[in-house]
């Protein structure tokens, strides 16, 4: 009887690849002293700026109580702002400072080798396979 061993789940395999580009980003980012997620948030508004905190928190996949911490420690530090939404004076916006995108344009580079090194066994066009398969997947979950 041949035994065979079960493939790892899709989903485990997922969650692997998203813990060590965490921790590689968190070793990239710890000079700085900021966190990935707190990266995440600053390049989801360096592609979107204006967000409210709700729109933040989707766009960067975290809690509202997890994305205040974080807008709390990216204002102290000077790399976002808040202001009120002129189109509703009751909301208020996350805006990115020139210091946050310093802190970007700072990383830009090592942030784009690590992505490199992720998909470096791979060609072109199974990269390009792979994040078309990676939007495929989010957007069936969302």
């Amino acid at each position: 009887m041949v035994v065979t061993k079960a493939l790892p789940s899709l989903l485990y395999m997922v969650k692997q690849v998203e813990l060590v580009v965490r921790s590689r980003l968190d070793e990239l980012l710890k000079p700085t002293g900021i966190t990935a997620l707190q990266y995440t948030s600053l390049t989801v508004l360096e592609r979107h700026d204006g967000l409210s905190a709700a729109q933040l928190a989707r766009d960067s996949f975290v809690t509202a109580q997890s994305v205040a911490d974080v807008i709390r420690s990216l204002e102290t530090r000077g790399l976002v702002r808040r202001e009120r939404n002129p189109r509703n004076r009751r909301e208020l916006l996350i805006l990115l400072t020139e210091s946050g995108r310093d802190v970007l344009a700072r990383h830009a580079e090592p942030v784009r080798e690590l992505e490199e090194r992720m998909v470096r066994d791979l060609t072109a066009h199974q990269t390009d396979q792979f994040r078309q398969a990676l939007s495929k997947a989010w957007q069936s979950l969302s």
